[in-house]
């Protein structure tokens, strides 16, 4: 792959981006978001960057083997690397990966009648997701917030690998919504759609309604 392949994908990162930071998805340094290369290393933000104004300079490249190829010294791999290495070895066909906090993904979280899994409202959104049946019973992964972030990512590399999700999306209790596609456009249609969703049930739970 091309030096200028490389930059565009990092650049649909950057657009990606901005646009969650001005939706309140990434305030801050919050949030993660990657794209494989066809070598199978990926290109990840860099940690501690502001979301909203990334530049190509502020991505590091982690290689199959783990090693990290960065522009400065100074840059590190986001915290949430070894979740996006646990998505690609999981899914071959994912060649983007993104990571965003928003106030309804958390809200939801707390919903979930069950510890490993939230329940998704029947909605007509869920199509954009895979999800082609008539009022569809469709359940998200939930998984339980850790500090040591591999600890989340070897949770999610046992139980996808001994059931895989139905839908390319997963939940961290408390922390956020990460999506992986086949490509960057991809998921971030994804993420738009995760987001309606947990708008919606935001929503509804205010007017007494329950999701089982």
């Amino acid at each position: 792959m091309d030096s200028q392949t490389t930059v565009d994908e990092r650049k649909k990162l950057i657009t990606a981006a901005r646009l969650f930071y001005q939706r309140g998805w990434m305030v801050g340094t919050a949030g993660n978001l990657s794209a494989r290369q066809a070598d199978g290393s990926f290109w990840i933000t860099a940690s501690g960057k502001a979301k909203g104004e990334l530049t190509t300079r502020d991505f590091v490249r982690v290689h199959g083997d783990g090693k990290v190829e960065a522009p400065y010294p100074n840059l590190k791999p986001s915290a949430e690397t070894s979740i996006h290495q646990a998505i690609y070895s999981l899914f071959p066909e994912a060649m983007a990966c993104y990571h965003v906090h928003s106030i309804e993904a958390n809200l939801v979280s707390m919903f979930a009648k069950s510890e490993d899994t939230l329940h998704l409202p029947p909605l007509e959104m869920l199509k954009g997701l895979g999800i082609w049946q008539e009022n569809p019973c469709c359940q998200m992964a939930l998984f339980n917030n850790h500090l040591d972030v591999t600890k989340i990512a070897s949770k999610i590399e046992v139980r996808f690998r001994n059931h895989p999700p139905k839908i390319p999306a997963l939940l961290i209790r408390n922390h956020g919504v990460t999506v992986w596609g086949a490509s960057p456009e991809t998921a971030l249609n994804y993420i738009e759609l995760a987001e309606y969703i947990f708008r919606y049930m935001v929503a509804a739970h205010q007017m007494g309604e329950n999701f089982r």
